[in-house]
């Protein structure tokens, strides 16, 4: 428990990787998901498979003090009498069955671990999901200001050749209407990234969002049938749902055992000792108590060896979901980053075409529309450039955090290990 409670509280319990530009600080990233409510609230449930643990290890039965007193009255003397019993008795469990009961709550401690685990994971992905989402909207308002600083200076340009007269004011109207439209486009995103914004730290408060986006060129995964079917076989050994699935039957099955052996009731031992006839008999007795086994007992056998049919199909489900998830993950990074590289081919050649048509225009060799064109292609180009990179980097990460080689829980679990008894402890 105070190893739990240590690795829970303190900042440099786990073995966060190394601190990355497009990232937020490791540091901010443990405190935020160690005080995520699903973690909070997986930590609460270890504690209370360790009380569950206790329990079972101490048994269902305890001692349970009998006292009585009566009143005899003898007729035949006309003589009254007072007389007064005590007795303590206590059910034990049969041989096998404490050692079932302990087993079933280490099994119930160790799916709660599991589950810590797998909080952590889902909170990191909620995490990743939302950083990424907000640093979408903030791209693509750095992106529109960018274009709209284009425009505006197109615009003065355009005016600028107004009143040289040599251009129509037609022109200047096209120019601005275009400018208002990539302001009005740019005024979108800003909302977008603020709204983006609030969520995330509505949801984790402890991260502090930077004022410029760090925008990587993404990393290529290793895409060899080999390198896939490691990233594959290391997600799968990494997945905490999948763990939870198994030790979720494993556990049932323990139940099954129990109750089946439950289908022998408990014998209940008492010892007596009784006063009679105001004092003048006393008596000591020993007694035995075996409650007859009904159906009530074979029902609920039948009951747990179906829950553990369950289980097991429920873990063949999550086994199947698992490994159809970990290719998609796989496959998502790999055709991300296809394309980024491609969109971002597109949005250099566009922009290259656009800036090519604007020097042309200004020497007065081009047609105003077609620089037009080209700009709003280019602009349109760019956008889905710079959303693809974002895609692509957040594909990466989230194999990598699949795989546990981003902001890794291995530490967690070498402390929940730590924490399972040993062979021949409560």
């Amino acid at each position: 428990m105070k190893r739990l409670a240590l690795f829970l509280l303190a900042p440099a319990c786990l073995a966060w990787a190394a601190d990355r530009p497009d990232l937020p600080p490791d540091a901010q990233v443990a405190q935020a998901l160690r005080a995520h409510p699903l973690v909070r609230a997986a930590a609460a449930g270890v504690r209370a498979e360790e009380a569950n643990r206790d329990r079972l290890e101490a048994g269902p039965h305890e001692f349970a003090l009998r006292l009585a007193t009566v009143r005899r009255q003898d007729r035949t003397v006309d003589q009254r009498y007072r007389e007064q019993e005590i007795g303590i008795e206590r059910a034990f469990r049969l041989p096998g069955k404490a050692a079932r009961d302990a087993e079933l709550g280490a099994a119930g401690v160790s799916q709660a671990r599991y589950m810590l685990g797998d909080a952590l994971h889902e909170s990191g992905r909620q995490l990743l999901a939302r950083w990424f989402e907000w640093q979408r909207e903030a791209a693509a308002a750095r992106d529109w200001q960018a274009q709209a600083d284009i425009l505006r200076a197109q615009h003065a340009a355009v005016l600028k050749k107004v009143g040289a007269g040599e251009t129509a004011k037609l022109e200047a109207l096209l120019s601005e209407a275009q400018l208002a439209q990539a302001e009005a486009q740019l005024a979108q995103a800003q909302t977008r990234r603020e709204r983006a914004a609030v969520e995330l730290r509505q949801h984790f408060p402890d991260i502090a969002l930077p004022e410029r986006v760090a925008l990587l060129p993404p990393e290529a995964p290793a895409d060899a049938p080999e390198a896939r079917d490691r990233w594959r076989e290391r997600i799968l050994a990494e997945n905490h749902e999948l763990a939870v699935a198994r030790s979720a039957a494993q556990r049932s099955r323990l139940e099954a055992g129990r109750l089946d052996a439950e289908r022998l009731p408990d014998p209940t031992l008492g010892l007596t000792a009784s006063r009679e006839r105001d004092g003048q008999e006393r008596l000591v007795g020993l007694q035995i108590t075996i409650p007859l086994p009904g159906a009530a007992r074979a029902a609920s056998a039948r009951a747990g060896g179906a829950e553990a049919d369950a289980a097991a199909a429920r873990e063949a489900l999550a086994l199947a979901r698992a490994e159809a998830e970990a290719r998609q993950t796989i496959d998502a990074a790999a055709s991300s980053h296809t394309q980024w590289r491609r969109l971002a081919d597109v949005a250099q050649r566009m922009e290259e075409n656009a800036r090519l048509l604007e020097k042309a225009w200004r020497l007065g060799e081009g047609q105003f529309a077609e620089l037009q064109t080209a700009r709003r292609q280019a602009i349109e180009a760019r956008l889905a450039a710079t959303q693809a990179q974002l895609d692509a980097n957040e594909a990466r990460y989230r194999l990598q955090l699949d795989a546990h080689e981003l902001w890794n829980f291995s530490e967690e679990q070498n402390a929940a290990d730590h924490l399972k008894p040993g062979p021949g402890k409560p």
